[in-house]
């Protein structure tokens, strides 16, 4: 299951508390309607989770697609955790304040994280 373009590439893995959708490309006006068909497309879980590491680009039709998302998954009472943002996907999460709003896990976390039970998971802290 996901989204794939030449600037685009979204995979998704579904389990049973947990989906994994793990976003590579840019994110921009061109593209924010296949990341947006993406995030709503994936089924209900507690925790959705995105991995950003090979994202390169989120522009501000990004920011808004991942804060409607994020609002979306917490009014059903669930958690939006971004993994280990590419560095300028990390800026752009910081210079919007959306570091202050989104659950953000780096690598070292992630393996902590999952070590833990999934009801554990959704009181982690900001990661600056």
């Amino acid at each position: 299951m996901g989204e794939h373009s030449d600037r685009l590439d979204v995979q998704v893995s579904v389990g049973d508390q947990v989906v994994c959708m793990r976003v590579a490309g840019e994110v921009d006006i061109a593209t924010v309607a296949a990341f947006r068909s993406a995030l709503w497309s994936a089924p209900a879980r507690p925790v959705l989770q995105l991995e950003l590491s090979e994202l390169r680009l989120l522009s501000a039709a990004g920011v808004r697609a991942l804060l409607a998302a994020h609002l979306r998954v917490r009014a059903r009472g669930g958690e939006l955790v971004l993994v280990d943002p590419s560095p300028v996907v990390a800026r752009v999460l910081r210079a919007t304040g959306l570091h202050r709003v989104m659950s953000i896990l780096e690598p070292a976390r992630v393996v902590e994280a999952a070590r833990r039970p999934v009801a554990a998971t959704a009181h982690l802290q900001l990661a600056a």
